[in-house]
């Protein structure tokens, strides 16, 4: 049996062809041009200001190495947590012109 099929919820079934389903745990990656990313600012501990990018759509490692890709292009640190990219300090306008030269469609939200 294997791990999936330990975490099912059925846990006996007389159906003698019984198949349990298989869950995509992987969510695909759409093309940069049909997604929308959102930055916004938000303050964070000690009224530090921080970029956030949200409403990537796809898996968490083309998320971790978006997140490390502006990090390095707007020159600060940050972090991907919880599907979201949180970059220190208000780098919007970098972060937009990076993201559509990758072909993402951008929005600011918020002030």
């Amino acid at each position: 049996m294997s791990k999936k099929e330990k975490n099912s919820p059925i846990v006996y079934s007389t159906d003698p062809d019984y198949k349990p389903e298989q869950e995509n745990d992987q969510q695909e990656t759409l093309p940069p041009a049909q997604q929308t990313l959102y930055l916004s600012l938000e303050r964070h501990g000690g009224g530090k200001v921080a970029t956030v990018i949200n409403n990537f759509i796809g898996p968490d490692d083309g998320l971790t190495a978006l997140g490390k890709q502006l990090k390095t292009k707007c020159g600060v640190g940050g972090s991907v947590k919880g599907g979201v990219i949180i970059i220190q300090g208000d780098n919007r306008d970098k972060a937009i012109t990076y993201l559509q030269s990758l072909g993402y469609k951008t929005k600011k939200k918020g002030g």
